[in-house]
């Protein structure tokens, strides 16, 4: 089975190139400019903004399926710059949508907790997204996209997303535990309930929905919603850095450009029922991070 996955250079992106090592699958990576981050497959630089670059990238590769996490993700920094943003976020996977039906490759697009408004969370597949800012918005925009110019795709919503080694930049999980091992403090939202998400499982779960060629809306994250501040904690108890730099702090008082739902758990129910890679609790993602990140510092 060959797949393309866009966004390679990108933490989803690389997490799902190295896990298509083997197994019978051929990758084909894209990513715009240089490679990167490591990983197996045939690297084909590419802006997916330009639908006749794409189209012809995508007819050379063949895919039998598309895994596309590329998006322009920074929520701040979408909220300056929303022209960069739509072409990323929405023409981008618009084209990547186009492409997919034409060539018959089925395609796993991936989205966020963020096209809700947060005000009522966990939400499941059925709810109602009501998206706030820039970045949420156009993740939306891009959601409708897909379902309109690939029918049969499959929309795969996450959150959160953290592992180690970190990708191109630091995320969350990686920049915790980059602060809290120097040593520094880090004030975390008390307010911001989350689905952190270990980003190996996600990528296992995005390629399972690939390879079975399942569609519609997927709510592929982590089995637990926790608030930043407890995430932060429950850490602190895995990796043995001191409880005592992690400080409480709220959403107002971080006066962000980008509006951020406070209540955005997504339930992981249908992918529990119906998938075979089951979402991860915070133990067992925390576990599996520490290992990560003990087993580079032993190398």
């Amino acid at each position: 089975m060959r797949i393309v996955v866009t966004g390679a250079n990108g933490l989803v992106g690389s997490r799902v190139c190295e896990q298509l090592t083997g197994g019978g699958y051929e990758v084909v990576a894209f990513g715009r400019g240089a490679r990167r981050v490591g990983g197996p497959g045939r690297w084909v630089s590419v802006d997916l903004t330009s639908r006749s670059d794409l189209e012809r990238a995508l007819a050379a590769a063949r895919p039998d399926a598309i895994i596309h996490p590329a998006a322009m993700t920074h929520v701040d920094g979408c909220e300056r710059d929303p022209e960069g943003a739509w072409a990323t976020n929405v023409e981008g996977s618009a084209n990547v949508a186009r492409a997919a039906h034409a060539l018959d490759a089925h395609l796993v697009s991936v989205s966020t907790d963020y096209v809700f408004d947060g005000d009522h969370g966990p939400y499941d597949e059925q709810d109602a997204p009501n998206p706030r800012g820039v970045y949420a918005r156009t993740k939306l925009a891009a959601e409708h996209a897909v379902q309109v110019l690939a029918p049969g795709a499959a929309i795969a919503r996450t959150a959160v997303v953290y592992g180690w080694p970190p990708a191109a930049q630091l995320n969350f999980g990686a920049w915790l535990v980059t602060s809290l091992s120097e040593g520094r403090e880090v004030k975390l939202f008390e307010d911001q309930w989350v689905s952190a998400s270990l980003a190996d499982n996600v990528a296992a779960m995005l390629i399972e929905l690939a390879e079975r060629k399942l569609g519609g809306i997927w709510h592929v994250a982590g089995a637990d919603v926790l608030d930043r501040y407890t995430f932060g904690r429950r850490l602190c108890e895995v990796f043995g850095f001191d409880p005592k730099l992690v400080l409480p702090s709220t959403l107002a008082a971080a006066n962000l450009a980008g509006p951020r739902p406070s209540k955005s758990g997504l339930s992981v129910v249908k992918a529990q029922r119906e998938l075979k890679t089951q979402p991860l609790g915070i133990e067992a993602q925390l576990a599996r991070f520490h290992e990560a990140w003990r087993q580079s510092r032993a190398a």
